[in-house]
């Protein structure tokens, strides 16, 4: 099996990549280059003119991608075939936001797999409407007003983030149901999440593929000791219980009713399954047109990978980017910079999907990779970011490359709002241009002299006052925070990933090194 580096253009971006680079702020000088480096579909445009590269380079990585055979992988995937080879499974998380309806050519996967994913989402759907309707009640008749979703990695990472990204559509519990989330073991996050709630008109929600997880099942035990300690027992727990897993007939065992349980498959992957029935408290957050709306949106962006030429395709843009920085300028990590205060999760969502996927050193053939993979990737909101670790961005000495996220839109009912909204998107601009050109040494004395300082004085400060600038960034917009968006910017960045592992030939669809710490603590138990 050909390895990356022994593709021609691999050797051939080492040989760019070792010639003199100039820098960013020379780049940035080329009138057209702005215009150039741009692209955009199902509202989110994308900004790489900060990229540390320039067309040759650029013409190269889309050689590469060629090469490495990723538009065939790419429609294996959606075909449904094999493509975790180790454990000999499809992914197809691509078919949870499938278009209702849609039979034959329209549906690669096949009738099968659409009509199991169409009839689940259905049943979460009408389950999630009449929670929130008040027509699901508690065991003594009461209508259920607050569920708790307890799970713990790709159970509660997603729809955890995507709940608070779509806060406005969600309930305060003033008028409608209020969801919580739950997924450390630690008795205090449970006990902080419980104390407020009436067990009555509590639901709890189960989440664990395998109803398996240590951590979700300790919480579970909690939670309905909770509900006996209020005097709810035995089978009057059954409405207070609900399970979505992979593995039916073990909560059907632990008492959890048939008909609410929701079920998803062993091909999808717990880090990509918000859009299966593991979205059940996302949609009673938002309402089930709104899940739809976000499943649409998955789909808008899975239609544009599959179509887009790979110059102009964002998944793939984004993805040649980080490899170029990952492999040959040997930028270890990539920050993920959000913006919008409502995704102030996103970061740590995108975390898990990337480095649990690509966070690989062998290969899909069994051999060890010859190129480094996955990066570090770590990040949180910007404004905040750049009153701390920014410092580091600027001054320090890793060269750390940025993906920017921002919203063009503002929709917070608040007077000053659209000031607000000015003031953040200004930062973000500023900063990403200021990581860009930084500020050489001439340029900073005269600003010191500006401020008052004597030339004198200036000089004293100048080295510690300048900035070294050419730090790599992309910039994506989103028109307008919505299920839709959210949606479409999710599915980008899962294609991202898979865009990469393609190239690097590793299988991102496996995760031992999570099983291996499950396994070990059952071990230690035990002793």
């Amino acid at each position: 099996m050909t390895t990356p580096t022994q593709l021609p253009a691999w050797q051939q971006l080492e040989t760019l990549a070792a010639a003199p680079q100039p820098h960013l702020r020379d780049r940035l000088a080329s009138p057209s280059r702005e215009q150039q480096m741009q692209a955009s579909a199902a509202g989110i445009h994308i900004d790489y003119s900060r990229q540390a590269l320039d067309s040759a380079v650029w013409d190269t990585l889309i050689e590469l991608a060629q090469q490495a055979g990723v538009q065939a992988q790419r429609d294996a995937m959606f075909r449904g075939d094999i493509i975790n080879t180790s454990e000999q499974r499809a992914v197809l998380h691509v078919a949870l936001r499938g278009t209702p309806g849609a039979t034959g050519s329209e549906a690669p996967w096949g009738d099968a797999v659409q009509q199991l994913v169409q009839t689940e989402l259905s049943r979460v759907c009408a389950f999630a409407e009449r929670v929130r309707a008040g027509e699901v009640k508690g065991s003594t008749g009461l209508a259920i007003t607050d569920v708790v979703n307890i799970g713990i990695g790709g159970s509660d990472l997603g729809p955890r983030m995507a709940a608070d990204a779509l806060a406005p559509l969600c309930s305060d519990g003033a008028t409608g149901v209020r969801v919580h989330f739950v997924s450390n073991p630690d008795a205090w996050a449970l006990h902080s999440t419980l104390r407020g709630l009436n067990p009555a008109t509590t639901l709890i929600i189960v989440a664990s593929k395998t109803f398996t997880t240590q951590e979700t099942m300790t919480n579970a035990a909690s939670a309905r000791r909770w509900l006996q300690d209020a005097g709810i027992e035995g089978a009057a727990q059954s409405p207070h219980l609900v399970a979505i897993t992979a593995a039916p007939n073990k909560s059907g065992a632990a008492g959890y009713p048939a008909e609410h349980t929701f079920t998803f498959w062993d091909w999808v992957g717990g880090r990509y399954s918000l859009w299966s029935a593991l979205g059940l408290p996302l949609a009673i957050a938002i309402g089930a047109p709104a899940f739809r709306e976000f499943l649409a949106g998955g789909q808008a962006m899975d239609t544009h990978f599959r179509s887009a030429p790979l110059a102009q395709n964002l998944p793939v843009i984004l993805a040649l980017s980080g490899i170029w920085n990952r492999n040959f300028l040997h930028c270890p990590t990539q920050l993920l910079s959000t913006y919008p205060s409502r995704l102030v999760r996103f970061a740590p969502f995108v975390q898990q999907m990337d480095m649990e996927s690509n966070g690989k050193r062998m290969r899909k053939d069994g051999q060890p990779v010859d190129a480094d993979t996955g990066p570090i990737v770590w990040g949180g909101l910007g404004i905040d970011g750049q009153h701390a670790y920014f410092q580091l961005l600027h001054q320090g000495t890793h060269r750390v490359p940025v993906e920017f996220i921002g919203v063009e839109t503002e929709d917070t009912p608040l007077p000053l709002a659209a000031e607000h909204h000015r003031v953040v998107n200004l930062n973000l601009r500023a900063q990403a241009q200021a990581l860009a050109l930084g500020r050489n040494e001439a340029d900073t004395l005269q600003a010191l002299m500006a401020e008052g300082m004597s030339a004198e004085q200036a000089e004293v400060f100048v080295s510690q006052r300048s900035f070294a600038g050419d730090v790599p960034s992309s910039t994506l917009w989103i028109d307008a925070l919505t299920p839709h968006r959210l949606g479409t910017l999710i599915a980008l960045y899962e294609h991202k990933v898979f865009v990469q592992a393609a190239i690097w030939g590793i299988n991102a669809y496996d995760q031992w090194g999570v099983e291996l710490g499950k396994t070990m603590a059952k071990a230690m138990e035990k002793q």
